[in-house]
């Protein structure tokens, strides 16, 4: 009898790409790998500009029927999202195509003179601490309007696209001692420092010593930031 493989990263499939490896590619600077997509941020000066943009980005050759950015725009910029999600597999990722997607668009702000800014992009998940996983997400499903994520049955998603997602995370044994739901922010690395000191400046507190991203308001309910 054989040991069974252990489970593959998504960057470990065929065609997939590491956030390192995407990170490295040739033209996607203005990106940003945070959670399971990647962001980027488009300054503009009014609505008009702003829905300029995303017709151009419409128009794109990359932009194509089964392979489409989540485009979010506001009179002051447009926020997009590109992630690869497999008919065949539940998680998100990095493909060659969101590079291409990536430099494309990129290519088009600047043909119209709109700069990036990545400060401006972050991702964020609420995670429950559950006992019994299969009792709690019924609720949670029903109480926000949320769908399971493709093939899996440890979180939950808007299907609007709108808000953030909700991930269950298996608890042996209750936890008392600490609030069992908690919000993951990830926001570019080179932003993560500052950030963290301003939450402290707050009036935050750092909840774990060995995991310094890990944070608390005053009455204790947390924050992972990274």
């Amino acid at each position: 009898m054989t040991d069974s493989p252990a489970p593959q990263e998504p960057w470990e499939q065929p065609g997939w790409l590491s956030p390192e490896e995407f990170k490295a590619s040739e033209g996607v600077e203005d990106w940003r790998v945070l959670g399971d997509a990647v962001y980027a941020f488009f300054r503009t000066d009014s609505f008009a500009t702003s829905a300029r943009l995303v017709q151009a980005i419409a128009e794109l050759p990359a932009v194509d029927g089964d392979h489409q950015p989540d485009v979010d725009l506001r009179h002051e910029g447009v926020t997009i999202r590109l992630t690869t999600i497999p008919a065949d597999r539940f998680f998100c990722g990095h493909s060659a195509r969101d590079v291409e997607i990536a430099r494309q668009i990129s290519a088009a702000a600047r043909e119209l003179s709109i700069p990036a800014d990545p400060t401006r992009v972050q991702h964020i998940q609420v995670s429950v601490d559950a006992l019994v996983i299969p009792d709690v997400m019924p609720f949670w499903r029903e109480a926000l309007g949320y769908e399971f994520r493709r093939d899996t049955d440890e979180d939950v998603v808007d299907p609007r696209g709108r808000g953030p997602s909700f991930w269950f995370q298996q608890m042996d044994a209750p936890r008392t001692q600490r609030n069992r739901i908690h919000v993951d922010i990830a926001v570019p690395p080179e932003q993560v420092e500052t950030r963290i000191a301003a939450v402290l400046a707050a009036g935050g507190r750092q909840a774990d010593p060995d995991h310094p991203w890990v944070l608390s308001d005053p009455e204790g309910n947390e924050v992972c930031l990274g």
